[in-house]
């Protein structure tokens, strides 16, 4: 099944031969991969994107007698797609407008032929995101650090929003495991297999303590297999890593700013793991604040990033584009360490004024589009 649908809708009043020309020659422009489903809108609703596309005018009151059967089949906003012929751009801005008045969001696709393709692939890699998102179990293995004083979420809006089910996991679960021999790599595999995680946050500071030892490693590792594996309990960011992955591909590098130059927009990230799917090489080295186990000291390929977070409730996101421009070894801090140069350097203040926490999400590549387009 592809990923988008092009539903149609035209008047009677028009010619159907000429409306199948006009159709057929618009829909020509377009360069993304899509299903054709003309009228028939049985299966609404179950593609990444479904798209209605308004091919005339006086479409209006059909679309309205319409539209109570495709509430049924889908909540989601309504995209309407529109030419610059037929009247089909009037149509739709007045179906539009109606839509607003019954509260349902909406929006019209419509401008040349490069806004119209763009426009199409973000709302197809939002919705593909969005349905991996849905349905998705994301645990908490042991409680949130103690320091992580600003870090909760609520869970029923994140059910609401993004379709995630968050699962509390007693640590002693991994603990009671691990003397049989077991790594802490193949005791989180345990956890996730048992829970049927898409990801999880572990209190890994526990590790320290009992077993003088850290998850640094193993998370790096789980992280590139293909899960979400975050750091200090920290539910708002394993939420925001599990966004990006959901676009990505990739979890995230989850780190915390260790010295911002507000004058500059230049910010030093650090961290003592990163998935090792996003670095070129990396180096092992004792974890820092405790000076035992294992720290990776991951290098990621210079070039553009984006910073990412999401508030616990949802409520707040943060998006900065910037430029990784190196990374450092220092020994007086955690081992992986970036840094950033913010493309506006004004951003930086919002670290010192009004941050969502201390963790943030590195990520390859500027991608503000796209994470506010599944943030609306």
């Amino acid at each position: 099944m592809k990923k988008i649908a092009i539903y149609t809708l035209a008047s009677d009043l028009h010619d159907p031969k000429r409306v199948e020309n006009l159709a057929k020659e618009f829909l020509g422009t377009l360069r993304v991969e899509y299903e054709l489903k003309g009228v028939d809108f049985s299966d609404f609703g179950t593609h990444a994107l479904d798209v209605i596309y308004i091919c005339t005018g006086g479409t209006e009151g059909v679309f309205k007698e319409m539209l109570p059967d495709l509430r049924r089949r889908s909540s989601r906003p309504v995209y309407l797609l529109a030419s610059g012929k037929s009247n089909s751009l009037a149509a739709s801005m007045e179906i539009l407008s109606y839509l607003r008045q019954q509260n349902i969001n909406g929006e019209i696709v419509h401008g040349d032929e490069e806004y119209v393709n763009y426009r199409l692939k973000l709302l197809e890699l939002a919705g593909e995101a969005k349905q991996k998102l849905n349905g998705s179990r994301y645990g908490i293995v042991g409680k949130p650090s103690d320091w992580l004083i600003a870090s909760q979420a609520d869970r029923a809006v994140v059910k609401e929003r993004l379709g995630i089910d968050l699962i509390d996991i007693s640590i002693e679960e991994l603990f009671n495991d691990l003397p049989t021999n077991k790594s802490i790599y193949a005791g989180l595999e345990k956890i996730i297999e048992t829970y049927q995680l898409q990801g999880f946050t572990l209190r890994c500071f526990d590790l320290i303590e009992r077993l003088n030892d850290t998850g640094c490693l193993p998370l790096a590792r789980l992280n590139a297999a293909g899960y979400v594996a975050g750091c200090e309990g920290d539910v708002p960011a394993m939420l925001s890593m599990a966004i990006v992955r959901s676009l990505f591909g990739v979890s995230g590098f989850l780190a915390n700013p260790a010295t911002i130059n507000p004058e500059t927009g230049e910010l030093l990230f650090a961290h003592c793991t990163i998935p090792l799917d996003m670095v070129e090489r990396y180096e092992l080295d004792t974890h820092f604040e405790s000076g035992v186990g294992t720290g990776v000291r991951g290098f990621m390929k210079e070039g553009p990033v984006t910073i990412f977070k999401v508030s616990g409730d949802l409520k707040r996101h943060f998006i900065a584009e910037g430029r990784l421009v190196m990374s450092l070894a220092l020994p007086n801090m955690c081992r992986t360490q970036q840094v950033i140069q913010l493309s506006d350097r004004m951003q930086a203040h919002y670290f010192l004024s009004d941050p969502i926490g201390n963790h943030h999400i590195v990520l390859p590549g500027h991608h503000r589009d796209e994470l506010e387009e599944l943030l609306k």
